[in-house]
């Protein structure tokens, strides 16, 4: 990937664009928009959720989701909604890119205003015209779909840490998402004004874990990818590794498929999946320094994805 962007700083994108395979231009595009951003600016999330995350496709609506990842677990438990007259509706599990991107916003915007209420209104109108986002149509059912489900389910993140005496300790954040707010409406037949009109409240356990571990991302980057929900796992999981590292790591295919892979029961299956993804999370990161191993990735101490922190 280095090759990569050494084209698309040597050449320029068009110029890259003609001297890569046609599989590659998508990549030379997406090296070529973070390479050229000058304003830098930033995307916060959890660091909880760059060592786990949300399945990328939807699960039955009673199912629990369960991911495992490096010292940590996170259990997320689907919730139900009074939509109307009747019984509360089971909505199942928040899936895919769409709930990964409403996430990284809420949390962006917590953290910049310091704040767990959180106004959508024009803001996220903004927000989501910058990150290339339709709001009409089948976006927004498939959005508010996602809203519905992170506003009612409930998450808890297993943390394995060491004590003193090097013992394995278990300690765990427990409770919501969002306590209020989160209802996408319709667009109106004169114009979408009354879209993103709510008052969002995070929990408030969860604001605490997100304002004491944020994650600092690069938007352009988020953008980019907003569509590959394997790939943003994967940028936000090197955003918060690799520069925290002080030794070349290596990382197991074994550990990879239980991280990233879930959908895919052999890890067979799951691998040209994930190099795919990876291929597009590493063009994202110019200062990701990883390489491929028989036995999985081999990860170094690099610097991290955002230049400035504004």
């Amino acid at each position: 990937m280095g090759e990569l962007h050494r084209l698309v700083l040597l050449h320029g994108k068009e110029k890259a664009r003609e001297m890569v395979p046609a599989k590659q231009r998508t990549l030379v595009d997406i090296a070529a928009e973070v390479l050229c951003d000058d304003a830098q600016r930033l995307g916060i999330t959890y660091s909880g959720f760059c060592l786990t995350g949300f399945p990328h496709k939807k699960l039955d609506d009673d199912e629990v989701w369960e991911k495992r990842g490096h010292n940590v677990t996170l259990l997320v438990e689907p919730g139900r909604l009074l939509m109307g007259p009747g019984p509360a509706t089971l909505l199942g599990v928040p899936y895919g890119a769409r709930a990964r991107m409403i996430l990284i916003y809420l949390q962006t915007q917590a953290v910049r205003t310091g704040s767990r209420e959180v106004r959508l209104g024009g803001s996220m109108r903004d927000w989501m015209g910058r990150m290339g986002m339709s709001v009409g149509g089948e976006s927004v059912r498939a959005l508010r779909d996602q809203a519905r489900r992170i506003s009612a389910c409930s998450i808890k993140f297993f943390w394995t840490t060491a004590d003193a005496q090097g013992r394995a300790q278990d300690g765990f954040e427990r409770g919501a998402i969002v306590r209020s707010g989160l209802f996408f409406r319709e667009a109106e037949a004169n114009g979408q004004a009354s879209l993103f009109d709510d008052v969002v409240t995070l929990d408030e356990t969860f604001y605490k874990a997100l304002r004491d571990h944020p994650v600092p991302l690069l938007e352009s980057a988020i953008r980019r990818l907003k569509d590959r929900s394997m790939a943003l796992d994967i940028y936000i999981w090197l955003a918060y590794r690799l520069h925290a590292l002080d030794r070349v790591t290596p990382v197991g295919w074994t550990s990879l498929h239980a991280q990233f892979g879930g959908g895919f029961k052999h890890v067979r299956q799951f691998r040209p999946q994930f190099l795919d993804a990876l291929s597009a999370a590493t063009a994202a990161y110019p200062e990701a320094n990883i390489s491929l191993s028989e036995t999985g990735l081999v990860l170094a101490p690099s610097s991290p994805p955002i230049r400035k922190i504004a």
